[in-house]
């Protein structure tokens, strides 16, 4: 085994996985020295009881709190900037977060702008952050974006109808309550689509030039986890050992893409997603099957590793074979969480596809994609998808 010696740097926040994770609140709040939590949450968190279990917690510590849920799906360059407003006006000094990966991003958006002032979209690119956000705890309620434990924050800028990224060190959060039970409430639709967007996350980590020995273990980890539990959780949604094998498959996702940083999948998603106004995840599980068979030619053995974890292949098995092994596997897997590939029944509209295919270009995911595709690559790459 051939051991890759170059220098890599890796960021991982304070994490504590597991049953009743959530009931630590408290005592990290208190050791954060909290006075007024703002607890950003949404709807939906609400209706579930999630958000009642944290406030009882806070309750029971003593710990002051103001609720700022105003927060949709994709969230909005404006939810940010208000979120950022009730922070100042409540008083608060610490922010923590319940929700999936809406919630959390517009919570690491509002630290953002909490401390480093101006708009959220100064903030676009890698690195632009420059001062530390306030202490912010993080409550996973899904099991796919693994904002809990990325240094990546995701926004839909409403002006030009496109998401961008901050990808940033200082935004990983002081720590992460990962509680399984969360994604209990979560329908067929949500799970099916979180965990493709964690098993996106880890094919995308993997196959990155910015690859290292440490996220290769988790990228590889997650991929089998993935695959084998996904379907199982689909359909036996109360099943809490299911629901925590997809919760480590997306913490392990977490740390291997927030390291190894992303790809074309996710820089089509992102401007996709602006777009359609549809779920990250169902973006990139439409995409991925494409993209794989597009980058495979420049890493095929890394893509054979893959195979060979999923027990795919043989040891003599040609490249070609891999890639329809591989294929065949993503598409089955698609297919057992009910999904037929195809956006146009979402919207998306042929003579869109250059002006998304410019956004993809620009968004800072492509640069570790293993095949830097031009225009038109892009171009036809959605195509594919309508």
């Amino acid at each position: 085994m051939s051991i890759e010696l170059s220098i890599r740097k890796v960021v991982i926040p304070e994490f504590v996985f597991g049953l009743d994770a959530l009931n630590l609140v408290g005592k990290y709040a208190q050791n954060f020295g909290a006075k007024r939590v703002l607890l950003v949450t949404d709807e939906g968190i609400i209706k579930h009881g999630w958000t009642e279990r944290v406030c009882n917690v806070l309750r029971d510590s003593h710990i002051a709190y103001s609720t700022y849920s105003d927060i949709t799906q994709n969230p909005k360059d404006f939810e940010v900037m208000q979120g950022m407003d009730f922070y100042f006006t409540e008083g608060c000094d610490v922010i923590v977060a319940v929700g999936g990966g809406s919630v959390l991003d517009c919570a690491k958006g509002i630290a953002i702008v909490v401390s480093n002032g101006g708009n959220i979209r100064d903030y676009e690119g890698v690195d632009k952050v420059t001062k530390p956000m306030p202490p912010l705890i993080c409550i996973p309620t899904t099991a796919g974006s693994s904002a809990d434990v990325s240094q990546f924050a995701i926004i839909t800028d409403t002006s030009r109808d496109v998401k961008f990224a901050i990808i940033s060190k200082t935004i990983i959060p002081d720590v992460a309550l990962i509680d399984p039970q969360t994604t209990t409430t979560m329908d067929k639709e949500l799970t099916a689509y979180t965990g493709l967007d964690a098993l996106c996350h880890a094919f995308e980590a993997y196959a990155s030039v910015a690859n290292s020995p440490i996220t290769d273990l988790h990228a590889l980890y997650a991929i089998k986890l993935i695959f084998d539990n996904l379907p199982h959780t689909i359909n036996n949604p109360d099943d809490i050992t299911y629901r925590a094998a997809m919760m480590l498959g997306s913490v392990s996702a977490g740390i291997a893409f927030s390291n190894a940083s992303l790809g074309l999948v996710h820089a089509m998603a992102h401007a996709m997603g602006g777009l359609l106004k549809i779920p990250h995840g169902c973006c990139n599980a439409h995409l991925m099957p494409s993209i794989v068979r597009y980058n495979f030619d420049a890493i095929p053995e890394r893509y054979r590793q893959i195979a060979n974890v999923l027990g795919l292949i043989q040891p003599d098995t040609s490249d070609e074979n891999v890639l329809k092994a591989l294929d065949a596997a993503i598409l089955q897997l698609l297919q057992r969480c009910e999904i037929e590939v195809g956006l146009g029944r979402y919207g998306l509209q042929k003579d869109a596809i250059p002006r998304l295919a410019d956004a993809a270009l620009n968004d800072p995911c492509i640069a570790t994609n293993p095949k830097i595709p031009k225009k038109d690559d892009i171009i036809h790459l959605y195509e594919s998808v309508i």
